[in-house]
Parts: C-alpha cells; structure tokens; sequence
C-alpha cells in the first residue's frame, strides 16, 4: 500500500496525471465547441425549412381557393355557357383534375389535399428532422460540457497535489482523487452516443 501511495505522489505520475487530464479536458472543450456549432447549424437549417414549408403552406392554400373558384364558375357555366365553363376548367390544377377523375361526386377527397399539400408537408417533415438533429447536439454539447468540468476538477486536484511536498500525506491523496475523477471522466467519455446524422 505504501508503494501504492509512492507511485501517486511521484514528480513523473503526477506530470503523466496533468497531461492527460488536460488532452481530455481541450478534447471536451473542442468537441463541446464543435457540438455547439452543428446544434446551431441544424436548428438555422430547421428554421429554415420551417419557414419555407410555412410559404409554401400560403401559397398552397391559395392554391385550394383558387381551384374552389374555378370549380365553382366551371360548376355555374358548364350546362348554359359550356365555352365558358371549358375556360375555367383549363385553369384547374392537375390535383383538381386528377380529383375529378378520380370521383366526380366527391372532388375534395383525402388524396386531393395531401397531393396539394405535399411540398409544404416535405418542408415541415425536414424541418423536424433538422431540429431533431440539432437537439442531440444540444445533448452532445451538454454531456461534453460535463466531461470539460470533471477533467478540470480531476486536473485542479493533479495540480495541487503537485504542489504538496513528495512526502507529504495529501499529496497522493489529492493525486488519487484526480486518478479517480479521470477515470469517472473517461467512463463518461466513452459513454457519450455517436450522432447519426
């Protein structure tokens, strides 16, 4: 036990201890830092598709009403006014015509809605994804930023004990704190799930 301590509290495990705590403690640093920015670059990249699915979601229903109004004057002029009514009814969309054909009766079935829908839903879809995506980084970015603080508190302890007399009783108990808080860390570190993107 006594050469235990001895190890612990040798000039050349201690400087070993702060190297290492320190490698691990700027590989969370970066890594929380590298997180950060893809957490950023995928919630930009889901406001933005959620911005164009909202555009797209106007210029759709603008869409839908206009293919009401057509449907309803073609609807009003196909008995009496029959060159009026084939006016109209070459402005339909071709979700309106597929619909039609389709189920003259019905018209606005299911189908006619998500066929005219779909861009907008692809963006809203995406843009879910995006900000999925950017929720893990968060995660990621968070548990790295628990790492940075575990290997500073392991690299403090290093340190001090670095600065106790090679004799002394603190010092391996100082350096066998930072040994166990590196370890804590490394387990950590190792546990933290990759991002499939």
């Amino acid at each position: 036990m006594k050469k235990f301590f001895g190890i612990l509290g040798n000039d050349i495990f201690l400087g070993a201890m702060i190297a290492l705590l320190s490698i691990f403690t700027a590989a969370a640093s970066y890594q929380g830092a590298m997180a950060d920015s893809e957490q950023n670059k995928y919630e930009l990249k889901g406001m933005q598709s959620l911005n164009d699915g909202n555009a797209e979601y106007l210029r759709t229903n603008q869409d839908i009403t206009q293919d009401y109004n057509y449907f309803d004057n073609w609807y009003l002029n196909v008995d009496e006014r029959p060159d009026i009514a084939e006016y109209y009814q070459s402005s339909f969309s071709e979700q309106l015509n597929a619909a039609i054909e389709r189920d003259p009766e019905t018209v606005w079935d299911d189908q006619y809605y998500e066929e005219m829908y779909a861009e907008s839903d692809a963006h809203f879809e995406e843009s879910d994804a995006n900000f999925e995506i950017g929720s893990q980084y968060d995660e990621l970015g968070d548990q790295l930023q628990l790492i940075l603080t575990i290997m500073a508190i392991g690299l403090a302890f290093a340190a001090w004990a670095s600065l106790n007399k090679e004799d002394g009783r603190l010092r391996p108990f100082f350096s066998l704190l930072s040994v166990i808080i590196f370890v804590i860390g490394l387990i950590i570190y190792f546990s933290v799930p990759a991002i499939a993107v």
